[in-house]
Parts: structure tokens; C-alpha cells; sequence
């Protein structure tokens, strides 16, 4: 290559640079904003979340044909008629689109996020969602939903941080309703002040301004059904007390003795909540499902709104992820809608397992890895009840030759006189019978609380491991293609494999028990029951379900080697040749033995 060939092929290069950055659309400039806006209001048509707004006619700046001249003249009456437009809002975060008609959210779509079809994912869109104020002016019930706001213009703040839009509803020149929206540069909420002007001799003197909220909220996960197990409406009052209506059926509720600071139209990962700082006067909430609808669930909110002064009534919305820690950062409590169970199990999951998982999600390992690490962690600290349990059964396990030849004295004939000789014997030899029951029953709350927190951690949303593409939903390995009774259209691989790991750990819990009879089947019936049950929950808690059974029989198997069954028979028979005075009885134990010789007495009294 000689020197004025490189020097051309140089020179050519740095224009190409150059352009690509001199003439790289600023975005900044307000018509690359509007066919930023364009492009994806295209986008949410295609995918058929966006109704298109009627193109405009003659008919549309005009007076339409038609027009009821009594209508026109009533309050409002010209803003019963217009033509549909929409502004948007944007920021990192979400993009919201309002409609001049009803001055309305009409969709809101959450930028870093999708549906798990990987389409756009819209939190509601479409005219079958409702926000207005119901007024009475000129003895005429009228709903802003139904009237035709105007746009004003769009303006930022003088340090470019927000965005405001103000749309209004006018009775006169002077005589107005402002919704005036405000939309910070990032973040999920967008504030919302309602602010009347001049209408104090138009709307009645004692009303209180009502406003009625509807939202019918698309489906967004893997599973319909199981999305609606987890969506519902709740609500927090001004003493900080959170509240649900039915995630299982349709519900409503009229709460008129308190007031409520917000209201939250909760789905299973996402939610869209209205809150007041003043709170909300006589709301009420209802909930339902539509099983033909493709839609989750159809929410509905109305209450009284509170003034702050000046006719002005703040409120702000929250359309953002369930996430706890986003939530916990909006303040309100929002946190509290994520419903971790009840009682003790709620206390279990918000105060050590979410610390714990949070603590280890700053190591940025998959979160197959961080389940995995959180159940060793988990097992350690239940060390050593497993190995209490373990040694409880081993002692039953010693002291089962002696049952038999009691058993073959006595009789099955009489049970109530068995288990009286059954107890004389666990008190020489100094066994609680039940000690390896107890230690379970303790561990039980945890693995109860489990069943809640992973279905509603919004963490697993999206994130594979192994063969699972969403520790959040079910891995459907098998799809029958119909329904089956209890196990339903799929098979999941996880479940199967906890459901045979629950086995395994029967098997042996058996051999460590020396169960007979019927006790000895009655253990191989839960995991069936499981199997049944948990098919269609999310494989992440399934998974840990698995690593809980696995590192189980790995601790039973490591004790087993630590525990010496004729140590425990010698230690029994030492026992055994003590005085009964210095035998220590546990009060239960006590408790159990006057049981049954009361009942023995009452045998007796028959006979």
C-alpha cells in the first residue's frame, strides 16, 4: 500500500469517527424526544397494549354532528366532547402516557423490565381503566373520567431534575380543575396534586371530593394462575397497620371508621399504589377476577379525597417492581404489602432470612448459589437441634428390644395398660419419648416461612440456574398437554427431584427410628402430597427444598458416625439401675402417665 492510499483510507476513517459523534442525535433536542415517543407508541400498538387514538376529522375541531344542545349547556358540557390525545412522560425508569380524556394515567410501561414473554411490560393500558372525580354540579352527577381535558404545556424544573404536565378541566375561564403531574428524572413515582380553582359556587357546598380508581392489570409471569394467587389489594391506615383483601377469592371491604394513607393494586411482582400524605377519607376496595379476562385481576379504590389547604389535594403513584428494598426506599411503609406470612413466620422471614439474603446478594454470585449458601447457613444453625433429634430416636431405636417384650407381655388388648408399661420403661431408662418430635416441631415455623418468602421474592424474577430459566415460576420439563387431577398440565423436574429427595430422607429417617407397622408407611405419603402441591410453585423454592433434604441426611449421616449405639444402651441401663427418687420426670411426661391411668380408672368403671 503506497502513502497516498493509506492517507485516504486514514482520512476516510476519521470522518466516519467524526460523524458518528458530531452527528449523533441529541437527547436533548425535542424532536428527537417526539420520535423517541412515536417509536414506542408504535411499539405498544403492535404489541396490542395501546389502543390507537381516532384519526381526526373536520368533525373533531368543529362542533361533532349530532351534539345534544342540553348537554352542551350543562356544567362541563363541552368537555363532553373531543377527540383523544396523549402526552407522555419519561424518564430512566418508567414511561407513562396520559390521556386528555379524563386527564388520566392511561398506561404506564416499565422501562427495565419485561414480561416473561419479553414483550414491553405495560402495568394497565386502555380505556377499561378509570380515574375520575365524581362531582355534582347544577344537580348533575358527573365523572371526569368521561370528560375531555386540555394539555398544557409540558415544563422542567430550573435544574432539569422533573418533568411537570398539567392537564385541566375547565367550567370557565376563571372556573378550572388542574391534575398536574410530576415526574422526576428517575425513580417509579409520579406525583399527582388535584387542585380546584374557582369552584366553590359550582360543585355542592358539602361535598367531599370523591375519587373512584379502577385498573384492570395485565399478566405479566409464566403462570396466570399462580399470578393471581399473589395479587390482591392492599392498604395501610395512618396508625401504620397494613391490610389485604382475599388473594384466594373476590373480595371487597368498606372501611369508614379510619383513614388510609394509600391504596396499593398489588400484583405479584409489580405494583400500582395511590398515596396520600393526609390519607383517604370512607374508602372502599374491591377486588374480582374475570377467568375469561387475560387479565390478572379487575382492582377497584374509592374514597374521599383530604384538602391540604387552598382546595389542593397532593397525592403521588407508585408504578414500580415489589422489590423490598425499592419499596422500603419510598417511605410510607410500601414494604409491608409484601406478604410474608403471618405471626411468627412473617417475623422469621423480615428479620433473619431477608437480612441474610440481602447480605449475600453484595457477592453478585448467581442465585442458585445464594439459595445454596443460605440453606448451609440455615442447617448450621439448626445443627444442633438435628442432632438432638437424632440422638432421641437412636435412644428409641436401643430401647425398642424391651418395647417388643413388653408389648408381648402385656398384650395389644389393652392399649391404655401398654402405654403405661411403655412409660414406666421410658422413665427407668430416662427417654423422652417425644424428644425426637420436638426438635421437628421447632424447626417447622422455618420451613413453613420458606413457603411464603421465596413465591414472593422478587429477586428470583428472571434469573436461571441450571436448567431452570426462572427460579421464579416452575420449570415445566414435561408438558402433558392436559390437565391432570392435582398435579395439573406439566411435570416439574425440581419438584420431582425434591419429591424423590424426600423419600430418600423417609427411608432413612425410618432406619434411625426403627418405625414399624404403620408408622413406618404413613412418612412415604408426604412427598406424594408435596409432589401434588407444590408442582406449580416456583422452582427456586422447590430447589431449596431439595438442598434443605440433602444437607439433612448429610448431617444424619455425619452424626451417625458420632453417635455409638452401645454407649447409649450402657448410658440407658446406668439409667436404669438409679433410685427413682433421683429420676428427673419432665412435667409432660408426668402429665402423660396421670392421663393414662385416669383413663384406665375410667375403663375400669365400665367394666
Amino acid at each position: 500500500m503506497d502513502k497516498n492510499t493509506f492517507t485516504g483510507l486514514f482520512l476516510i476513517l476519521l470522518i466516519l469517527v467524526g460523524s458518528f459523534f458530531f452527528l449523533k442525535p441529541n437527547a436533548n433536542d425535542p424532536a428527537f424526544k417526539k420520535e423517541q415517543q412515536r417509536q414506542h407508541l408504535d411499539s405498544l400498538k403492535r404489541a396490542g397494549l395501546l389502543k390507537p387514538a381516532a384519526p381526526k376529522t373536520a368533525a373533531d375541531t368543529t362542533r361533532p354532528a349530532g351534539v345534544d344542545s342540553a348537554l352542551l349547556k350543562s356544567p362541563f358540557g363541552a368537555a363532553n366532547y373531543g377527540s383523544t390525545a396523549y402526552t407522555y412522560m419519561d424518564n430512566k425508569d418508567v414511561h407513562i402516557t396520559l390521556s386528555n380524556k379524563g386527564g388520566r394515567v392511561y398506561a404506564v410501561e416499565l422501562k427495565n423490565f419485561k414480561t416473561f414473554t419479553k414483550k414491553p411490560l405495560v402495568l394497565f393500558s386502555g380505556d377499561g381503566n378509570k380515574f375520575g372525580l365524581a362531582l355534582t354540579a347544577g344537580g348533575k352527577a358527573i365523572n371526569t373520567n368521561d370528560l375531555y381535558f386540555k394539555s398544557l404545556t409540558t415544563a422542567k424544573n430550573a435544574a432539569d431534575t422533573s418533568t411537570t404536565v398539567t392537564m385541566r378541566l375547565s367550567y370557565s375561564a376563571t372556573q378550572f380543575v388542574d391534575y398536574t403531574y410530576k415526574l422526576n428524572n428517575s425513580g417509579y413515582k409520579l406525583g399527582l396534586t388535584v387542585k380546584l380553582t374557582g369552584m366553590e359556587g359550582v360543585l355542592a357546598n358539602s361535598q367531599a371530593l370523591q375519587l373512584d380508581w379502577t385498573a384492570s392489570l395485565h399478566q405479566q409471569e409464566k403462570d396466570i394462575t399462580q399470578e393471581r394467587q399473589f395479587s390482591t389489594v392492599a392498604y395501610k391506615n395512618m396508625s401504620n397497620d397494613v391490610d389485604f383483601l382475599s388473594e384466594t377469592k373476590d373480595d371487597k371491604k368498606q372501611i369508614a371508621d379510619q383513614k388510609i394513607q394509600w391504596v396499593s393494586f398489588k400484583q405479584h411482582f409489580f405494583s400500582n399504589v395511590l398515596i396520600a400524605p393526609k390519607g383517604f377519607d370512607k374508602v372502599n376496595v374491591a377486588s374480582t377476577t374475570n377467568l375469561d379476562s387475560k387479565d390478572v385481576r379487575q382492582m377497584n379504590a374509592r374514597f374521599n379525597l383530604i384538602a391540604d389547604g387552598n382546595n389542593t389535594y397532593p397525592m403521588e403513584f407508585y408504578f414500580g417492581p415489589n422489590r423490598f428494598k425499592t419499596l422500603a426506599a419510598q417511605g410510607y411503609d410500601l414494604e409491608k404489602q409484601i406478604n410474608l406470612g403471618w405471626g411468627p413466620l412473617k417475623l422469621i422471614n423480615r428479620f433473619a432470612v431477608l437480612p441474610v439474603f440481602n447480605f449475600l446478594q453484595h457477592f453478585g454470585w448467581n442465585m442458585g448459589l445464594i439459595i445454596l449458601v443460605l440453606t448451609i447457613l440455615l442447617k448450621l444453625v439448626l445443627s444442633p437441634l438435628t442432632y438432638k433429634s437424632y440422638l432421641s430416636m437412636a435412644k428409641m431405636r436401643v430401647l425398642k428390644p424391651e418395647m417388643d417384650v413388653i408389648k408381648t407381655k402385656v398384650g395389644e388388648d389393652n392399649p391404655t395398660l401398654l402405654q403405661q408399661e411403655y412409660m414406666k420403661l421410658y422413665r427407668k431408662a430416662g427417654v423422652n419419648p417425644l424428644g425426637g418430635c420436638l426438635p421437628l416441631l421447632l424447626q417447622m415455623p422455618i420451613v413453613i416461612a420458606f413457603l411464603r418468602f421465596f413465591p414472593s421474592l422478587f429477586e428470583l424474577r428472571g434469573e436461571s440456574f441450571l436448567w431452570m430459566k426462572d427460579l421464579s415460576t416452575y420449570d415445566n420439563v414435561i408438558n402433558f398437554g392436559f390437565k391432570i387431577p392435582l398435579l395439573g398440565d406439566h411435570l416439574s423436574l425440581m419438584c420431582l427431584l425434591m419429591t424423590a429427595s424426600t423419600i430418600i430422607y423417609t427411608y432413612f429417617n425410618n432406619q434411625i427410628s426403627g418405625a414399624t407397622g404403620q408408622m413406618k408407611y404413613i412418612g412415604y405419603i408426604t412427598p406424594f402430597m408435596f409432589l401434588s402441591y407444590l408442582n406449580s410453585y416456583p422452582s427456586g423454592l422447590n430447589y431449596y427444598y431439595f438442598l434443605a433434604n440433602m444437607l439433612t441426611f448429610a448431617q444424619q449421616w455425619l452424626i451417625k458416625f458420632l453417635v455409638d449405639d452401645n454407649k447409649i444402651h450402657a448410658r440407658i441401663q446406668e439409667n436404669k439401675s438409679k433410685p427413682e427418687d433421683k429420676k428427673k420426670k419432665g412435667g409432660f411426661q408426668a402429665k402423660l402417665e396421670d392421663m393414662m391411668r385416669q383413663q384406665q380408672i375410667q375403663q375400669a368403671k365400665k367394666k
